[in-house]
């Protein structure tokens, strides 16, 4: 099936939260703005999921559902070892409504309060929150910015990894707001230091699956058995099929008594036991189905990103676009506007009427930039960037 993303569907009246009038009142102080910000996706969902929704919701009763099932647990397992190479047992496989809640529960599992956790900024901004809303300690590893590109300070990551408080490091990848798909030696060497400092590693890898052409994304647990154990890998069809609402989430944890930790506080302490009723089918039709969809969106997503080089280069030649290598979420940095983060703000939404994601908000080397989401029609990243160059004219 041929797929038309430039096809502008209408979500204001869906209760989306990118498009909510009401919400982007409370988000961004005014409801009159294009969202380019939140990470899901203005197109159609693949039409086996569609369809396989439909299915479901005629059979007319919606109770609580089990995901234990060969048909759930084969799409996991089938989609892991055809597309990552990984051969997962069906035993690994711990739901989560989220990943955002699991990292909580992650947290809250093994380490202790007043410990340490490390993040690499600027990242995802609930890694934050995470560690410092359980009393946790947030180490920061920042990455190294020059030249457009980003790196790891991994002298500044193994002294911090022998800090004796320092119990967990949480690893995004591939990495958001910036793009980079991280190679295998550099995940080789985290991997090294953080066993060799008792280390656990908690893999982000929602965005896994949107790999762009000439990168190759490596799953953390396929580069050794001492990674696979030490390690909890974080996934969801959510970013790779555009179904987040229907929070549907797999943590997958090898090594026995650290998975059987886990379950005990997901389920025994914070009473997360029954996934969606549609998320478990939407799981299901996009893992066995969806494949075709995905290679189409890819492909659409390049060439928004190839679009929006070339606009900035073109009309915006103080702001640097920051080469993506997965995700599909663009980093430009407008600090040789020399304008601080709130005159850049009230731009954005005072004068071009945009709502994207300040840079400021991913922590320390975030200062300066903007996120935009551009999984969405050509049309509207167009209409986002022409308001831009309107209002710094």
């Amino acid at each position: 099936m041929k797929y038309d993303f430039d096809r502008v569907i209408d979500r204001t009246r869906t209760n989306s939260m990118k498009w909510n009038k009401h919400f982007l009142k409370y988000r961004f102080e005014s409801d009159d703005v294009l969202p380019l910000w939140v990470a899901d996706m203005d197109f159609q969902c693949p039409q086996p999921v569609i369809e396989a929704l439909k299915k479901r919701t005629a059979e007319e009763i919606y109770g609580y559902s089990w995901h234990k099932i060969p048909a759930y647990l084969d799409a996991v397992t089938n989609w892991m070892k055809r597309r990552h190479n990984w051969e997962v047992n069906k035993d690994w496989i711990v739901f989560s409504p989220g990943i955002v809640p699991a990292i909580y529960m992650l947290i809250q599992t093994f380490v202790n309060i007043g410990e340490k956790v490390i993040i690499q900024s600027p990242v995802y901004n609930p890694f934050f929150t995470a560690i410092e809303n359980n009393g946790r300690q947030v180490l920061l590893n920042q990455l190294l910015y020059e030249n457009k590109k980003y790196s790891i300070d991994f002298e500044d990551f193994e002294e911090k990894a022998k800090d004796p408080l320092t119990k967990m490091f949480i690893l995004c990848s591939p990495h958001n707001p910036i793009g980079r798909v991280w190679t295998e030696k550099e995940l080789r060497r985290i991997g090294d230091i953080c066993l060799d400092n008792e280390i656990l590693i908690v893999s982000d890898e929602i965005h896994h699956d949107l790999i762009l052409s000439g990168y190759k994304h490596t799953l953390f647990s396929t580069i050794s058995k001492e990674f696979e154990q030490n390690t909890f890998v974080c996934t969801a069809p959510s970013k790779t099929f555009n179904i987040a609402g229907l929070q549907t989430s797999n943590i997958i944890i090898s090594d026995k008594r650290k998975r059987e930790a886990f379950t005990n506080t997901i389920v025994n302490i914070n009473g997360v036991m029954l996934p969606n009723v549609f998320g478990i089918i939407a799981l299901i039709a996009g893992y066995d189905e969806g494949e075709e969809w995905l290679d189409q969106v890819l492909k659409y997503i390049e060439a928004n990103f190839k679009f929006l080089k070339e606009f900035v280069s073109e009309n915006l030649p103080d702001v640097d676009f920051i080469d993506p290598e997965g995700t599909f979420l663009a980093w430009l940095d407008f600090r040789k506007l020399g304008m601080n983060d709130e005159e850049l703000r009230e731009v954005m939404l005072k004068k071009a009427k945009v709502a994207l994601d300040d840079g400021k908000i991913f922590g320390p080397g975030g200062e300066g930039f903007q996120r935009i989401n551009i999984a969405c029609p050509r049309s509207l990243l167009k209409q986002c960037m022409i308001r831009i160059v309107k209002a710094l004219n």
